[in-house]
């Protein structure tokens, strides 16, 4: 399988550069001939900072992101891709698994808002994602990995941080930055092309079509500290994201590449990353508690 590198910053900035050079060039043949050329050169340079200024965002964790994508054309591209999902792979008609994924999900989202949809897909692999639009999908494998609702509620947990912070669109405007443009929402109808895979794998669900392009180490564990925040203050014991990593690290078998091959933090990194940010986990837990907040999924 592939693997996908994000693009340093610094192709980012050579290509609006680049991008600045060739529009200077448009201007210039219309402006010298209207005698406005010396005023739009000394404009041009504040418009283009304004625009990168404006495509500089901070996430919820306060790590300052590039996303210059429109939300609604990221939006429709993860419902596009769900409903794709939804026609191609076998959704579970398990009644106990739609209505713990459903409880939890639920639990989780009355502390971040807005209308989510939950879908279990039958396939052994322990494995989950949430994609922009706010759409969730578990794989029964992982319901029957995990070993109660506290670990699933890290799992889902996780996957709602990637979308509330904007994972994909961070993505997404890398490699529009990168490669000049890619007609992304009209080739999710065609998964299994090239362009299809791309876009597929920069939703974060390429592996469904032969193509890994996994979030990067530092999106990941940004995720994990959106994730177990979520989750305790929706009531769920946060310590349990740490038993969900152990228990993943059993199920790889030894089989997972060291750290520094790969784009994700090795289980063990995620651990200690976890354990560090335990305490304040732990009091949102409490108060959560406190406040009456006791989920009974399973």
């Amino acid at each position: 399988m592939m693997s996908f590198t994000h693009a340093p910053i610094q192709y980012f900035i050579r290509y609006i550069f680049q991008l600045q050079i060739k529009t200077y060039v448009k201007i210039a043949a219309v402006a010298e001939t209207t005698g406005i050329y010396f005023m739009l050169k000394n404009i041009f340079p504040a418009l283009l900072t304004t625009w990168l200024l404006s495509a500089c965002i901070t996430s919820p964790t306060g790590r300052s992101q590039f996303v210059f994508m429109p939300d609604d054309q990221i939006n429709q591209m993860g419902l596009q891709a769900f409903d794709t999902l939804k026609q191609e792979k076998t959704v579970s008609n398990s009644a106990q698994y739609n209505q713990i994924a459903n409880c939890i999900t639920g639990a989780i989202t009355r502390e971040t808002g807005g209308n989510w949809e939950v879908v279990v897909f039958e396939d052994k692999s322990p494995n989950a994602f949430a994609l922009p639009g706010n759409k969730i999908g578990i794989h029964s494998g992982m319901l029957t990995l995990v070993d109660n609702q506290d670990q699933l509620a890290a799992v889902i947990g996780h996957e709602i941080g990637h979308v509330l912070a904007k994972h994909t669109n961070e993505r997404a405007s890398q490699e529009m930055a990168v490669n000049g443009g890619l007609a992304i929402i009209q080739v999710l109808s065609a998964p299994q092309s090239a362009l299809g895979q791309t876009a597929f794998g920069l939703l974060g669900v390429g592996a469904q079509y032969g193509i890994l392009m996994p979030y990067s180490r530092v999106q990941e564990s940004e995720a994990d500290m959106i994730g177990v925040d979520l989750m305790a203050k929706a009531g769920f014991d946060p310590r349990q994201s740490v038993n969900l990593w152990l228990k993943m690290e059993q199920a790889s078998q030894g089989q997972q590449p060291i750290e520094f091959m790969s784009t994700h933090p090795s289980h063990a990194t995620r651990i200690q990353s976890l354990e560090q940010h335990m305490p304040q986990a732990i009091t949102l837990f409490q108060q959560a508690q406190a406040m009456g907040k006791q989920p009974h999924c399973s």
